[in-house]
């Protein structure tokens, strides 16, 4: 367990999404370099078939990704919080209606691998971590 969102954190996220069993199912052709920006913390996760490969803490902007999404701290503190408000308790719920949310790139990949997309991230309310 780490500090939200610190590399052990993400680590542990990590581990937490490779031993999903849904989603071995359906992640199988889930190939992509997505990012996520927790606020001026920043990570590459390197997606194979619905497992995270690797993730590059920090990447330096020619760093390429499919896809990613962004959004300050303290929304996605809301969002992995154990009883997240309304709007806040869905990636897709925070995508459509929470303006500070942010899906970009090719958001076109995002929604052909939504299901397991939206599965991978709601994992993350599932990790233990320390404020």
């Amino acid at each position: 367990m780490g500090r939200f969102p610190d590399k052990a954190w993400v680590e542990a996220f990590q581990a937490r999404v490779n031993q999903d069993p849904e989603l071995a199912v359906t992640g199988e052709k889930f190939d992509a370099d997505i990012g996520v920006a927790f606020g001026d913390i920043r990570y590459v996760l390197c997606v194979r078939r619905g497992r995270i490969v690797s993730v590059i803490a920090s990447p330096r902007f020619d760093v390429a990704t499919r896809f990613s999404v962004r959004a300050p701290l303290d929304l996605w503190l809301k969002f992995i919080s154990p009883d997240p408000p309304p709007l806040y308790h869905d990636i897709f719920a925070m995508i459509m209606r929470v303006p500070e949310f942010i899906l970009e790139g090719d958001t076109l990949a995002a929604m052909q691998n939504a299901r397991a997309f939206h599965r991978m991230m709601g994992l993350m309310q599932g990790v233990e971590a320390r404020r």
